[in-house]
């Protein structure tokens, strides 16, 4: 029973799985970068921790969760456009977003204590875009870049 229910929910259970590792990822390198840069450069240090999470994503999200097999340069050369499109939208909003949080609603100046971790605004204000990005970037993946057709 707990086979059939996996592999009936195998692809989101999948999406779930990667997309967490792409999130963690992404925030990662954000603190990183964050911390090296400064947080006024907090759009910037977005745009690098993007780079390597679209990678990540490209790469998990062909092989494993949607499972597009195909290496047909055709394939691959729509596949890519398409993800970076989708991609380069999502970070638009976010871009957008974490602008708008950050220098109109100074939500950076936000800090939440959990235990002994103490999380900054910049870094509370991608978690919540961060929420808003997978939510786009399943839609586009599934019923655009990777969906299934028959002559792949």
């Amino acid at each position: 029973m707990i086979k059939r229910l996996f592999l009936k929910y195998k692809e989101i259970i999948s999406y779930v799985f990667f997309g967490v590792l792409t999130t963690v990822v992404n925030l990662v390198s954000f603190k990183i970068f964050d911390s090296v840069l400064g947080s006024k450069m907090y759009l910037l240090t977005n745009i690098i921790s993007w780079v390597l999470a679209v990678i990540f994503a490209y790469i998990t999200n062909k092989l494993w969760v949607f499972e597009s097999k195909s290496m047909k340069p055709n394939v691959l050369l729509k596949e890519i456009a398409g993800f970076l499109g989708a991609r380069l939208f999502s970070l638009g909003v976010e871009e957008a977003g974490l602008w708008t949080m950050i220098d109109l609603l100074s939500l950076d100046r936000l800090s939440i204590s959990i235990f002994s971790l103490t999380i900054g605004g910049n870094m509370i204000v991608k978690l919540i875009l961060q929420v808003i990005v997978v939510i786009l970037n399943y839609i586009f993946s599934k019923f655009i870049i990777f969906a299934k057709k028959s002559d792949d």
